[in-house]
C-alpha cells in the first residue's frame, strides 16, 4: 500500500482528497493535518465521512514533519507558500510531493512573485518540478518527485487548446489567429472554504459576475502552458476572463478563436477525437452536442465540444469539468497513479452524479 499524507485537510480540495483516497485500493491515508482542527476527527467536521474515515487531524509541527518523512507521498491542500517550505526536506527523505497550490506551477520566479506576492523559497527544486497534466506530461510524471498540480482554469484552457497547438506545430502553419479569448465560469467552491462576505449565500445566489478583469493569476499559467508545455511555435495573445456563477461546483470554459484560411480547411472535430481517443478522462462529444457542468459533477472527467463555423472563420471549444476533481483533487490522484506506476484510472472511475 502507498502511505499517503494530506497536509491541510479541512478545505474543499482536502475533503475531496480524503473522499477519493479513502476509496483507493492501493492507498492508505496515514496522516492528516490541520492547524485549526488538530485533535478533531475528520468525520466530526465532515459528516459525509462517517463510516468511511476515522482519521484525526494533527497539527503541522516538528514531530509531524518527521511523520510526513515516513510517508510515500504527501499531498499539500494548503494555501500558496506552504508546500515550498516543506518540500526540500520531504524529497530528501525520498517522499514524493504533490502540491495543489501554486508553489510549483510557474517556472518564472518573477511571475510567481508578482502574482502570489511572495518569494520562492526553493527555486532549485522548482526547476525539477513537473507540471501535473498527465495528458501532456505523463512521461515526466513517471519519474517526478515534485508535482505542481495545475490550476482549475488552466486545466480546461490548456487541454482545450492542446490539439490545435500541436497540429500547428506539426504543420508549421498558423491555423488560428494570434488572439485567443477564454471566457470561463466557475462555481463558488473554486474560491475555497473560507468565511468571506463576497462568497456568502446572499451575495452569490441569483448573482453572476466577472472577476479578475484587470488580470488573474491563472493567466501566466495558461500562457506558460501554451508556450512551454505545448511548445507553441507561434505567438498567441490570450485574453482570459473568469466569472463566478451561483452554483457550488463545476467549471465551463468557452475558448474562442479565429481560423486562418488554412485553418478553415481542417476538420477540427476529427482532430480533437483523434487527439484524445486514448485518454480515459477526456470525452470529445459528438458534433452538435454541447457539454454542461452537471455531466461531470463529482467525477474526474473532462468533456469537450468543438464548434466550427467556416463562414465566420470561427472556432469555439467548450470545456467542462468539476473544479474540485479534475480541476484539483482528482487530477492530483491521477498524477499519483502515474508517479507510482499504477493504472492511471485507479480510484477515479466513479460516474458523475446526476442530478
Amino acid at each position: 500500500m502507498i502511505s499517503a499524507a494530506i497536509v491541510g485537510g479541512t478545505g474543499y480540495t482536502g475533503i475531496e482528497l480524503i473522499r477519493l483516497l479513502s476509496a483507493h485500493p492501493k492507498v492508505s491515508i496515514d496522516l492528516l493535518t490541520s492547524r485549526s482542527e488538530a485533535g478533531t476527527r475528520a468525520d466530526e467536521i465532515f459528516p459525509s465521512l462517517r463510516g468511511i474515515s476515522d482519521l484525526v487531524f494533527s497539527d503541522l509541527g516538528d514531530d509531524t514533519l518527521s511523520m510526513l518523512q515516513r510517508c510515500d507521498v504527501v499531498f499539500f491542500a494548503t494555501p500558496h507558500g506552504v508546500a515550498m517550505r516543506q518540500a526540500e526536506a520531504l524529497t530528501q527523505a525520498g517522499v514524493k510531493v504533490i502540491d495543489l497550490a501554486a508553489d510549483f506551477r510557474l517556472q518564472s520566479l518573477s511571475d510567481f512573485e508578482h502574482w502570489y506576492q511572495q518569494s520562492h523559497t526553493c527555486p532549485e527544486l522548482l526547476k525539477k518540478a513537473v507540471y501535473g497534466l498527465p495528458e501532456i506530461n505523463r512521461h515526466k510524471l513517471a519519474t517526478a518527485n515534485v508535482v505542481g498540480n495545475p490550476g482549475c482554469y488552466p486545466t480546461t484552457a490548456i487541454l482545450g487548446l492542446k490539439p490545435i497547438i500541436e497540429l500547428q506545430n506539426q504543420q508549421k502553419t498558423q491555423l488560428i489567429d494570434a488572439r485567443i479569448v477564454i471566457d470561463a465560469k466557475s462555481g463558488v467552491s473554486g474560491a475555497g472554504r473560507q468565511a468571506s462576505l463576497a462568497l456568502n449565500y446572499a451575495e452569490t445566489t441569483d448573482n453572476f459576475k466577472a472577476y479578475g478583469v484587470t488580470g488573474h493569476r491563472h493567466l501566466p499559467e495558461i500562457e506558460q502552458g501554451i508556450a512551454q508545455l505545448l511548445n507553441s511555435q507561434f505567438t498567441h495573445r490570450v485574453r482570459f476572463l473568469p466569472h463566478l456563477v451561483p452554483m457550488i461546483r463545476g467549471m465551463l470554459s468557452s475558448i474562442h478563436m479565429e481560423l486562418t484560411e488554412v485553418g478553415k480547411s481542417i476538420d477540427w472535430q476529427q482532430v480533437f477525437e483523434a487527439a484524445y481517443e486514448r485518454e480515459p478522462f477526456i470525452d470529445i462529444l459528438p458534433k452538435g452536442i454541447y457539454p454542461d457542468t452537471r455531466s461531470v459533477r463529482a467525477s474526474n472527467r473532462l468533456r469537450i465540444a468543438v464548434h466550427q463555423d467556416n463562414e465566420r472563420a470561427e472556432l469555439t471549444v467548450l470545456v467542462v469539468q468539476d473544479n474540485l476533481v479534475k480541476g484539483a483533487a482528482g487530477q492530483a490522484v491521477q498524477n499519483m497513479n502515474v508517479m507510482f506506476g499504477l493504472d492511471e484510472t485507479l480510484g477515479l472511475n466513479d460516474a458523475p452524479i446526476v442530478p
